[in-house]
C-alpha cells in the first residue's frame, strides 16, 4: 500500500520540530533524547521521500547524513594524498603561498 504523501509530511514536520524541541533542551554531547528524535527524524524522511516517489515519481534534493565517514569522503580522501604527493622542488620544507614582494617585479610604467 502506497503511503500518503500529505500525511508523511505531516509526520515529518511534527518530527522536525521534536527535533528541534531535543536539541534546544540537550543534556550533553549523547543525549539519548537528541539522538532518538534524529533518528525519528531521518525515518520520517525517508518515509515521505517514499511516498513522493511512489506518488509522483518526485524525490527531494536532500539526504540523511550518514556520519563522518561518508563513501564521498573517501574519494575526497584520495584526492588530498595526491595533492600531499608533491616534491619540495626548494628544500626549505615550506608550502607555496604566492609570490612574496621580493619575488614580484612590476612592468615598467606601471604602479
Amino acid at each position: 500500500m502506497t503511503a500518503d504523501p500529505r500525511a508523511a509530511l505531516a509526520t515529518l514536520i511534527a518530527s522536525l520540530e521534536r527535533h528541534l524541541e531535543a536539541s534546544a533542551s540537550r543534556r550533553g554531547e549523547n543525549d539519548p533524547t537528541v539522538v532518538a528524535a534524529y533518528q525519528d527524524l531521518a525515518d520520517a524522511f525517508d518515509a515521505y521521500d517514499d511516498a513522493l516517489l511512489d506518488a509522483y515519481g518526485e524525490v527531494t534534493p536532500l539526504e540523511i547524513y550518514s556520519g563522518p565517514f561518508d563513501e564521498d569522503e573517501d574519494e575526497d580522501d584520495e584526492l588530498d594524498d595526491e595533492l600531499d604527493d608533491h616534491d619540495d622542488e626548494d628544500g626549505d620544507g615550506g608550502v607555496y603561498l604566492g609570490l612574496d614582494d621580493s619575488d614580484y617585479e612590476s612592468e615598467p610604467g606601471r604602479r
